[in-house]
């Protein structure tokens, strides 16, 4: 998720002056507008070779890590916000890890594709997974190991005792309030310790 408008939706939620840690940073786009527009500072988790380059070349404090390892390496409350932007769905201990958000950061931002909007209904309605601007992988090679949908992050929070801050739909860098579940490509949601 790079466009310009989503960056800058998803920076919103991220009060100025922050430490911010970026789970996933990718190339640091959205750390990077942080640090220049909203005063921010912090880290990026990143393990591809590739986005650990981009993210030094654009001055991004970037750390090497597998995030299956979890992240031991930080204190409690280390950061005033965590971000995991299309990070959740890649990894294989999401419950964990969303966890370890809420413990290292005083609150949390977290972007999924999410798989109940309408054009992967009507997919699987004709027998078959969905291939869509957001999802644009086939069954057979996607990056993602799992999928999710509004409501199941609204009940993996409760059941962890996440409180929601805030929570929308995206749909092409526009925020989607009303029926997200069925009207967004993207689910997000701002929380904190309950």
């Amino acid at each position: 998720m790079s466009d310009r408008a989503t960056l800058r939706i998803i920076a919103s939620l991220v009060p100025e002056g922050s430490r911010v840690l970026d789970l996933g940073c990718g190339d640091g786009a959205l750390l990077d507008l942080l640090q220049r527009e909203r005063g921010c500072s912090g880290y990026g988790i990143e393990i591809d070779d590739a986005n650990l380059l981009a993210c030094v070349k654009r001055g991004v404090n970037v750390i090497q890590l597998n995030l299956e390892e979890g992240l031991s390496m930080f204190d409690n409350d280390s950061f005033d916000v965590v971000l995991q932007i299309d990070t959740l769905q890649h990894l294989r201990n999401a419950e964990t890890m969303l966890r370890e958000t809420a413990r290292v950061g005083k609150c949390g931002v977290v972007a999924f594709p999410n798989f109940a909007h309408w054009p992967n209904r009507f997919a699987i309605l004709r027998g078959r997974m969905p291939v869509t601007k957001r999802l644009p992988y086939q069954w057979y090679d996607t990056p993602n190991i799992r999928v999710g949908t509004f409501k199941d992050f609204e009940v993996l929070a409760t059941r962890n005792r996440l409180a929601i801050l805030e929570s929308f739909g995206l749909q092409e860098g526009a925020v989607r309030r009303m029926l997200p579940n069925l009207t967004a490509s993207t689910a997000v949601f701002k929380f904190e310790r309950g």
